[in-house]
């Protein structure tokens, strides 16, 4: 199967800065499903999207997170931004996409 990569950076800002690493990995899963992103399930018991996050913030922390999707076609990336920003709080933005290796 070809998967198609796409790295995106977000910014956590205002009060999105409580939430944990944990809550934000289900936001991002949910915002994935809600703008209907064709991605890619993980194998095994328990399938999830395939979605490989950079370290973690700590909690009350501003800043700006990375995350790595992998995706079943290919997509625009303005579409995917919208998409996904369409989804998010206004304290929970892309700030840069780009396509991976």
């Amino acid at each position: 199967m070809d998967v198609l990569k796409i790295k995106a950076k977000f910014k956590k800002d205002g009060m999105m800065r409580f939430i944990s690493h944990l809550d934000f990995i289900r936001l991002i899963y949910r915002a994935l499903r809600r703008a209907e992103i064709p991605f890619v399930l993980t194998e095994g018991f328990s399938p999830h999207p395939k979605v490989k996050f950079d370290d973690a913030l700590k909690l009350g922390v501003r800043g700006e997170m990375g995350v790595l999707f992998f995706l079943k076609t290919k997509m625009e990336l303005l579409e995917f931004k919208d998409r996904m920003d369409r989804q998010l709080n206004k304290d929970l933005r892309t700030i840069e996409i780009n396509y991976a290796e």
